[in-house]
């Protein structure tokens, strides 16, 4: 299971580049900011290395500057400290730091490897590879390591974007200095990074983009009926079992009322679930005229035939707040930020990546693109994957990328789709739906079905009440 701070701001390099200058502004040095990095490295260092040796890895920049920091730290601390750098910091707080390390300085080529290691050769700001050499001994150097920690962002990931440049495997933690990255929550970063661990150094920041965090839910009022806590309709097409998953994540998701409307007459499903019948799209437009209705779902199982295209255009044409997944999601391909800006009700989307490709240009990181797929289409858009990134048109961003890779088989996207309408009917958000999801996952344990997470989900939010 990989750990990541709930709630925590993610900044982009500029923009960490920024509070920290604002930082300076009001009197701060940056000597006195490096220390601080270096203590909360430090401390981490020990904490996960228990007393055994350490190898500090230093780079030329500031990041080689934390790292002569650590070392001395530890050193001063009564650890067994080693340093081996790549070239040496030239000027400022770095130089100072590198300065004021007393012990030898070993050349990474040439350097044993060490129980603890500590990365500090490159971080915030890296755009090109890894050079093979230095990728090679940093890869056997952590390989070697039974604890190895890097300072801010692993060598060879890119920061914004958490691409893989060359970084190791098997990271055992990052220390993310001030905020959190888009390394740490996207891409590669997800595995090179290990467990992300958030240190506070006193850099005051603002930012729409966070990390996931644990919902806090109400139970139902004394006098709640059925309608107060949500009506959601499930539209049914072509492969009716995926529909009914969705029917029944909404159900199970605490939605007061659940119709699946299905264009043949129910054979099966939960009693709790109300069965429509609808024979195209005025009767489902028709269906979809009550105002009681909280949120309409519609995708999951629906077909691409011209059938479901008659369904899919009654229910963006409703003036009900609409769920699209799957099947609909590919209906409306490249069009879709044309077709879903003038509604007139909110409208959520939940793409896994091949779908989020074929409706927006997926220029950028994942969180830069799935943002401007929503600030487009007018859309709160739920970019699905090991990395689910959820935006919203107004710039806030939710990122969640610690949820369980069983997730990956059949009907859990449906699940998600009843859950997302489930909460947003009874006044909920969509971040606050991907996190039950997550939940019930992992209390679902290893191979599950997308029948078993349903289950799962009243337990999930149990948790946060």
């Amino acid at each position: 299971m990989r750990i990541l701070p709930p709630g925590a701001p993610i900044l982009r390099a500029d923009e960490m580049r920024v509070a920290e200058q604002r930082c300076f502004d009001c009197g701060v040095s940056q000597s006195e900011l490096m220390e601080r990095a270096s203590l909360a490295v430090a401390r981490e260092v020990a904490r996960l290395g228990a007393g055994q040796p350490v190898l500090v890895l230093a780079g030329p920049g500031n990041n080689g500057g934390d790292a002569y920091g650590v070392a001395r730290l530890l050193r001063n601390w009564g650890h067994d400290v080693a340093v081996a750098a790549i070239g040496r910091p030239k000027s400022g707080a770095a130089a100072a730091n590198a300065a004021a390390w007393q012990g030898p300085v070993e050349s990474l080529e040439q350097v044993s490897s060490r129980p603890v290691l500590v990365d500090g050769l490159f971080g915030t700001g890296m755009s090109r590879a890894l050079d093979a050499p230095v990728a090679a001994q940093l890869a056997r150097l952590v390989a070697a390591a039974s604890v190895s920690v890097a300072i801010d962002i692993p060598s060879g990931i890119e920061t914004d974007t958490g691409l893989d440049l060359g970084a190791p495997d098997g990271m055992t933690a990052t220390v993310a200095l001030g905020a959190l990255k888009p390394a740490h929550v996207l891409g590669a970063g997800l595995s090179k990074c290990g467990h992300a661990l958030l240190a506070d150094i006193g850099v005051e920041m603002a930012t729409d983009w966070r990390s996931i965090a644990r919902p806090t839910m109400q139970a139902p009022k004394a006098q709640a009926h059925k309608y107060d806590r949500g009506l959601v309709v499930v539209v049914a097409g072509s492969m009716a079992g995926a529909s009914r998953l969705a029917a029944r994540a909404a159900l199970h998701g605490g939605a007061g009322y659940v119709i699946l409307a299905a264009p043949e007459p129910a054979t099966s499903g939960p009693d709790a679930i109300v069965h429509r019948t609808i024979d195209g799209g005025d009767a489902l437009a028709d269906l979809l005229a009550d105002p009681r209705i909280g949120a309409v779902v519609i995708g999951p199982g629906l077909g691409r035939d011209a059938a479901a295209m008659d369904l899919l255009k009654a229910a963006i044409g409703c003036e009900r707040d609409l769920v699209i997944d799957g099947d609909a999601l590919s209906l409306l391909g490249g069009t879709a930020a044309e077709r879903l800006r003038t509604r007139n009700a909110a409208t959520l989307l939940t793409p896994h990546s091949g779908e989020f490709a074929r409706m927006f240009d997926a220029a950028g990181s994942k969180i830069e693109a799935t943002l401007a797929a929503a600030r487009n289409s007018g859309a709160t858009v739920i970019h699905k994957g090991a990395d689910t990134v959820i935006a919203w048109a107004d710039g806030k961003v939710v990122v969640a990328s610690a949820a369980s890779s069983w997730l990956s088989t059949a009907g859990t996207g449906d699940v998600l789709a009843g859950l997302v309408a489930a909460r947003h009917a009874a006044g909920g958000s969509a971040d606050e739906a991907v996190w039950l999801h997550s939940r019930a996952a992992r209390l679902a344990g290893p191979a599950f079905a997308a029948d078993d997470l349903i289950a799962r989900i009243p337990v999930a939010i149990g948790e946060c009440l």
